[in-house]
């Protein structure tokens, strides 16, 4: 979907050949569990792990003649190592292998994903100590509210992205299984010790139930664990597509020498790459709700999640790992406006205080209804006749009866606001 950009590691993952190979590796493990129990002949294992090599070009070829890809798999393993074939696949189904291969696949694409989340989670927890004491005005319904810091907003991502690896952990857990119950999931040829072998060989562990296939509600777990990644991804996207506006640009993607914002106005600088990540993101989503719909099989199993399988894990697992490498550079290298902050801020001449002076009125014995309405009526004035609030409250005899004019300027400091920072740091990073 996006071969530039596509982390080779990731992608090979994905790739015939690796899935080939994981499919390989199931069935030597099946072979070395029979021959464990004397079933087949003991060295049967070694002796196809020695010549067995995968020739997708191969497989191809078989399959177009007879139509199954694992046959065409096991027909080309069968033309290497001669003897020993008798006892491959021996009294297996298609999906035991198939159903365990891919779950070996995914802790590996799990494991890269978690690394990249952990090298994101370095970098905004970096940006947030920057940052912990830049001020700036917090926005509410795309209106100014009252001051906050952008550390505090890096601190946010920071934890949130925190929840997402631990739920991708726990989902990576539900696919750390395997399955070797046959045809309908009933042990018919081979008894649960031989499943049993088979995962411990793998490093997984054996579905405690199972039809002919592993049950897809592990693997649409999984893939909305993606997709809520994705959600918190493209939130922090949206976040800095919105500051970046021309008539906030309080923060801005790194514009490179050489780099071009528009192929008709020279002067662009527009946030590309978060835009990016937001498209990405609806495709991540909607991997997850094909997901969900391939849960519902019928009966013991139907091909019908098979070929959507195919799609939705590489793409996502690739997307993914693509967008955390594209979003981490990104808040990397975000150019951050401190002296812009403190000009917008200013834009509505005060009104972010307007809840402080409510509450100290309170505290000097007004009603809140009494508060509430004195406040709001100096700050309506503001906002018609664009005269900052503090010189209206200073002329506003019944809020001056409970203010000293040295108690009205307290009220409009952003420090004072933000002396629990500090606190909220030590609760999401424990310094």
């Amino acid at each position: 979907m996006i071969p530039r950009y596509t982390n080779p590691e990731m992608g090979r993952l994905w790739t015939d050949e690796n899935r080939f190979a994981a499919w390989l590796k199931v069935e030597i493990a099946i072979m070395r569990a029979l021959g464990e129990q004397g079933i087949i002949p003991a060295d049967a294992a070694d002796e196809v792990e020695a010549k067995a090599k995968i020739d997708v070009e191969r497989i191809s070829e078989i399959e177009e003649t007879i139509k199954h890809d694992v046959v065409a798999f096991t027909t080309s393993i069968a033309e290497q190592v001669g003897e020993p074939a008798r006892y491959f696949h021996y009294g297996v189904t298609s999906s035991d292998v198939i159903d365990t291969a891919l779950c070996l696949v995914v802790q590996e694409a799990a494991e890269m994903i978690l690394g990249r989340l952990d090298e994101m989670r370095g970098v905004l927890k970096r940006r947030a100590l920057e940052h912990r004491k830049t001020v700036m005005v917090g926005r509410t319904h795309g209106i100014h509210a009252e001051p906050t810091t952008l550390g505090l907003k890096f601190a946010l991502y920071y934890e949130e992205l925190g929840r997402a690896r631990a739920r991708i952990e726990a989902a990576k857990e539900g696919l750390a299984f395997g399955k070797i119950s046959g045809s309908v999931g009933t042990y018919a040829h081979l008894g649960p010790e031989i499943e049993e072998r088979v995962c411990e060989l793998l490093g997984l562990k054996p579905a405690p139930v199972s039809t002919q296939v592993l049950q897809r509600d592990r693997h649409a777990a999984f893939l909305s664990s993606l997709a809520l990644l994705a959600c918190t991804l493209e939130k922090l996207a949206v976040e800095i597509r919105g500051l970046q506006r021309t008539d906030i640009r309080e923060v801005e993607e790194e514009f490179t020498r050489g780099q071009k914002g528009s192929s008709s106005m020279p002067h662009k600088r527009n946030p590309i790459g978060s835009e990016n990540i937001s498209g990405l993101a609806r495709v991540v989503r909607a991997n997850a709700l094909a997901a969900m719909e391939n849960v519902a099989l019928w009966h013991e199993r139907d091909i019908s999640h098979s070929s959507v399988e195919r799609v939705i894990f590489p793409d996502s697992c690739i997307l993914i790992e693509y967008m955390l490498r594209r979003l981490t550079k990104i808040a990397d290298r975000l150019v951050v406006y401190p002296e812009r902050m403190l000009e917008n801020m200013g834009l509505t001449r005060g009104l972010v205080y307007s809840q402080r002076v409510m509450l100290a009125l309170v505290r000097k014995g007004m009603t809140r209804e009494e508060a509430y309405a004195a406040s709001q009526r100096n700050a309506m004035r503001c906002w018609e006749e664009k005269v900052p609030l503090k010189d209206l409250l200073a002329a506003d005899d019944e809020v001056m009866a409970k203010l000293t004019p040295a108690e009205l300027d307290d009220l409009f400091d952003p420090h004072s606001m933000l002396r629990n920072v500090d606190a909220i740091f030590r609760r999401v990073f424990g310094e």
